[in-house]
């Protein structure tokens, strides 16, 4: 193994956004820098030192990147009582007031990132806003879409309008489904997709959302569909006309880039980074929790084609320029050789 110059630590074993992250950014940072991830749960091509080695490691300066209160706080444990040579730095995706402890843990950072600039205004001190990014080489616009659609069975005409990501009402699934109930009955020719895992008490939830479609005489049009694979999502963007983000709120929020980058414009809410994301020639926003508004911003795209037209290739091309995950791993890589100058 190279020098190694940073450590992220992934502290959880459950996948996650957070998770995602490291998994997406170390191997490309490798190239750049010596990194390691740390932690349980990681997949077996991550460059990575177990937990338990880390106060065993040669006697360097290194950059601690934590993404969670855990990974601040075992950071500071490696600092200040192992006495590691370690500079902190912290990504915040939060959006919204943060509490005492997360505070005080803020506090002890060396250097700060946040994931947007809603973010940053939450930070009571100087942050550094680096908006992630996503792989523009495997999100990409299908060249056949109805033979995609065939595929994946769905239908092979008509437009095809999509919501994914875990169904609960923190993601709007709710005011989707109200906003599709409301869009679909006078256009014949579109159908729905809500793609995603509920569990717990959010499978309540989707229950009762289903119920509604049903009542609503729209079964056979707004479709549920089982969460997928990560390297299968691709494709289930690339059948869409329109994606539809609907969160209620958000840390960041993935998804629009990745419909984006396959060529699909994009109807979201005012939450996460999503203001920073998505620009009328790419989409529209409105307001979170007003079906309405979903509704009615969907219905300027499946109404004029032209208009969508445009739109898809203004998502894919900003897509590209803005969010490639190589500009979001060469900006940390230089703030990482910043620390440790």
């Amino acid at each position: 193994m190279k020098q190694i110059d940073v450590i992220a630590p992934n502290l959880k074993c459950r996948l996650s956004g957070v998770t995602a992250t490291v998994v997406r950014l170390v191997p490309l940072q490798a190239r750049m820098i010596g990194i390691v991830a740390t932690g349980p749960g990681l997949p077996e091509h991550l460059p990575h030192v177990p937990v338990w080695r880390l106060p065993f490691l040669p006697r360097r300066t290194r950059v601690w990147h934590a993404r969670r209160n855990t990974e601040m706080l075992l950071g500071l444990v490696l600092r200040d009582l192992l006495r590691m040579r370690l500079r902190l730095l912290f990504t915040s995706a939060s959006q919204r007031q943060h509490s005492g402890y997360t505070k005080w843990l803020i506090g002890k950072m060396d250097r700060i990132v946040a994931t947007s600039s809603r973010t940053a205004s939450y930070l009571e001190r100087e942050a550094d806003v680096i908006l992630h990014g996503i792989d523009t080489q495997s999100f990409t616009p299908a060249p056949d879409r109805m033979a995609l659609r065939a595929q994946l069975g769905l239908p092979t005409k008509g437009l095809l309008v999509g919501c994914y990501g875990r169904i609960r009402a923190q993601k709007g699934t709710d005011a989707f489904v109200d906003a599709m109930i409301a869009a679909l009955p006078s256009r014949p020719g579109v159908t729905a997709v809500v793609m995603g895992r509920a569990v717990g008490e959010h499978a309540r939830f989707l229950g009762g959302l289903k119920e509604k479609v049903a009542q609503a005489g729209l079964a056979g049009r707004i479709l549920f569909q089982p969460e997928v694979d990560v390297d299968q999502m691709a494709d289930w963007y690339r059948v869409l006309d329109l994606y539809v983000a609907p969160q209620r709120w958000e840390g960041f929020g993935l998804t629009p880039i990745e419909a984006m980058a396959c060529g699909v414009p994009v109807v979201a809410t005012r939450v996460g980074a999503f203001e920073e994301i998505v620009t009328p020639e790419t989409g529209a926003l409105v307001a979170p929790g007003k079906p309405q508004a979903l509704a009615e911003a969907a219905a300027m795209f499946l109404d004029d084609p032209d208009r969508l037209d445009a739109a898809r290739e203004a998502a894919r091309l900003r897509a590209q320029s803005a969010f490639a995950l190589e500009r979001e791993a060469e900006a940390l890589v230089a703030i990482y050789r910043e620390m440790l100058a």
